[in-house]
């Protein structure tokens, strides 16, 4: 008589612990599938997951343009890290600079090579 009630309550945990039914799976196998998450293969593997934008086309083609002209878009490995163009900007003209390179190698600030390095300037 023991053994009939451990026979019974063991069937009835076991239909406890089963899983989703047969039906469940398939619901969620066509809802996958739907939603693009189902891939077949190493086609497309990690499933791709859709990606949504609060910025418009012409949005991003506008921040695109801007970051452009301010020299942030870089192509290849020649040009990393990207410079902002307002760093690179000066308002001095080429004379200005040239007269401040000829100070700098007057007081020795300027070297070349490592003959003379550290510089001994003031």
């Amino acid at each position: 008589m023991l053994s009939m009630s451990v026979l019974a309550a063991g069937a009835q945990a076991a239909e406890a612990d089963q899983g989703p039914t047969r039906a469940q799976v398939q619901a969620e196998l066509q809802q996958a599938k739907a939603s693009g998450q189902y891939t077949f293969g190493e086609e497309g593997y990690p499933a791709a997951i859709a990606q949504t934008s609060s910025l418009t086309s012409q949005q991003v083609q506008a921040e695109l343009a801007q970051a452009k002209n301010a020299g942030e878009v870089t192509f290849g490995n020649l040009d990393y890290p990207p410079v902002a163009a307002a760093e690179t900007a000066t308002s001095l003209t080429r004379a200005q600079v040239q007269s401040q390179l000829a100070q700098a190698k007057a007081e020795g600030l300027v070297t070349f090579g490592n003959m003379d390095y550290p510089p001994m300037g003031s």
